[in-house]
């Protein structure tokens, strides 16, 4: 994982030194709100994660209005609250995180995910022709989502305190992927210079939690969790390409 965040960024640059009329270089801090739902009617979101992007950009453009967009990034605190809703008898999970108690709860407990990936987006950039010095676009998107952190917290549960952080790394999938759409704004502020600013929806595909020796018991039965969890994200995208 360090060798790919050192090469990476290594060669946007060298391509964008290569070739300055194709290439563009930029850096995007963007903030998040993301949150987590199910397939799963009795297991459902109760509270969405501010979080916030950081990473490079790089655009080839193969023609004037059109390119092609990658990059590297990290995305901090995705994830959000599920509920296990109260028409549940009781529940165990998280068995390897180290939770102080016996590993059982009642139906009506919130469990938080607090997640961080890193984050190599691939995506069509499509742009207007300028109107004095701004630009619109439009960026479908996909991205994969290699996870980094995971931390849990028990909102509501007897002998547990709410605001300790347990690793959660077991219960979460190692890889994420995910479609997403933005659109928005560049002004050129110089030739070569543009601020970026947007708004993008990106939504996962792939099952975020591992379930894990997840046991529920539901009217007097117990059985497997095998509901699958994805994180939604609502993005502002603010940039600077060059």
């Amino acid at each position: 994982m360090k060798k790919v965040l050192i090469i990476f960024p290594l060669l946007l640059m060298a391509l964008a030194a290569q070739s300055q009329n194709d290439l563009r270089f930029g850096f995007h801090l963007s903030p998040t709100l993301t949150r987590l739902s199910t397939d799963n009617s009795r297991i459902n979101p109760n509270g969405a994660n501010l979080g916030l992007k950081l990473g490079m950009i790089g655009e080839y453009n193969f023609r004037e209005n059109y390119s092609i967009s990658t990059g590297i990034g990290f995305h901090f605190n995705a994830g959000g609250t599920l509920l296990y809703e109260d028409v549940l008898d009781t529940l165990s999970i998280w068995r390897e995180a180290d939770i102080p108690g016996s590993n059982l709860y009642p139906g009506g407990t919130n469990f938080k995910y607090s997640l961080q990936y890193v984050e190599i987006p691939f995506g069509l950039k499509l742009r207007t022709r300028e109107f004095g010095y701004l630009r619109y676009f439009l960026e479908p998107q996909i991205a994969l989502g290699i996870r980094t952190q995971a931390r849990g917290n028990i909102k509501n549960a007897t002998g547990v305190d709410p605001e300790e952080k347990f690793n959660i790394s077991s219960a979460v999938n190692l890889f994420n992927l995910s479609w997403g759409l933005g659109a928005g704004i560049e002004y050129g502020v110089s030739d070569n210079t543009a601020l970026v600013a947007g708004l993008a929806f990106q939504s996962g595909f792939a099952d975020v939690s591992r379930n894990k020796n997840t046991q529920i018991i539901d009217s007097g039965r117990s059985r497997e969790d095998d509901s699958k969890a994805k994180v939604t994200a609502f993005i502002l995208r603010l940039g600077v390409m060059f």
